[in-house]
């Protein structure tokens, strides 16, 4: 998929260090190592999406994973928007395209979580179940205090679904 403004794509392994300095330009999302990107970009290729401003530059990066027992759910890890592309769309571009690409292969349920008090977050995946014509449930999947010693806002997990996309069979996307 592409705009005048970026192109959508599957990530790949060489992807890995322009993620973590991606990430790193995007508090407030945690920061990893640069071999856990590398990994995102690799062992997780299939359920993430990488976008390309016209340079060819990485400005957007969503992660994603399909946990063991439940391979008809995506869940969504992070969502990573360089600030030259916000308000462009990017975001839920993204979002929507990895969800055209998954259902394809089953998914049907949409998993996240966020953070009590992440506008940006909480804006996007409404939007994306309003899309979806579907509603969320939510509950702390991981409490401040419970799991993060404190150190940490609560992770709330929000459950989507089952919801039904067309699959595109001409994908614009590229690899």
């Amino acid at each position: 998929m592409s705009s005048t403004t970026f192109s959508l794509r599957r990530p790949v392994a060489t992807d890995g260090h322009a993620l973590n300095q991606l990430i790193e330009r995007c508090p407030p999302l945690d920061t990893n190592s640069v071999y856990c990107n590398l990994l995102q970009c690799s062992h997780f290729s299939a359920t993430s999406i990488a976008a390309d401003n016209l340079q060819g530059e990485l400005v957007g990066f969503i992660s994603g994973y399909r946990p063991p027992e439940r391979p008809d759910t995506l869940f969504v890890w992070q969502v990573a928007v360089d600030s030259s592309m916000r308000g462009q769309g990017l975001g839920i571009a993204m979002l929507m395209g990895l969800l055209e690409r998954t259902a394809a292969e089953g998914v049907r349920w949409l998993e996240t979580t966020i953070s009590p008090g992440n506008g940006a977050s909480e804006a996007l995946f409404a939007k994306a179940f309003r899309q979806l014509d579907v509603t969320a449930s939510t509950e702390v999947l991981f409490s401040r205090e419970n799991h993060f010693n404190g150190q940490h806002d609560d992770e709330v997990l929000y459950r989507a679904g089952p919801f039904a996309l067309p699959v595109k069979l001409d994908t614009q996307e590229t690899a």
